[in-house]
């Protein structure tokens, strides 16, 4: 009786496979998200699905997606004895008012997210919603 072998999967096969299934359910999320949205029943085929409505839904799934990012903390050594952004580095010339890297450096320091840095989280909340 012949066994079978297994045919050696090459890095090409898993990437393309990878970008495969990656695709699939990226589809899948493109085409459901129009319909529960707003409530109405799903097309029986993918012939059904209005493009212009899907297309239309296309910020509200990128939101969705990236709202978690925004809230991970961004320096991991933050409040720990070991964070460089911790340090700071200051000078005064004459009356003028004294200048400081910790400015700079403090929400980072702090442990702060994405959403909550000061330039950067208005933009995100743009994006999120």
């Amino acid at each position: 009786m012949a066994r079978h072998q297994a045919r050696p999967t090459t890095t090409a096969h898993r990437v393309l496979l990878r970008a495969g299934l990656a695709l699939t359910a990226a589809g899948m999320a493109f085409g459901a998200a129009p319909a529960s949205a707003a409530g109405v029943d799903a097309p029986a085929t993918a012939g059904e699905l209005d493009a212009q409505a899907a297309a239309g839904s296309l910020p509200g799934i990128v939101g969705y997606a990236i709202a978690p990012v925004t809230a991970l903390q961004i320096n991991p050594l933050a409040n720990t004895g070991v964070d460089p952004l911790a340090n700071g580095l200051g000078t005064q010339i004459a009356d003028f008012k004294p200048l400081s890297t910790t400015a700079a450096t403090a929400p980072l320091a702090r442990g702060d997210s994405l959403a909550e840095l000061p330039l950067v989280g208005p933009v995100t909340q743009l994006v999120t919603g």
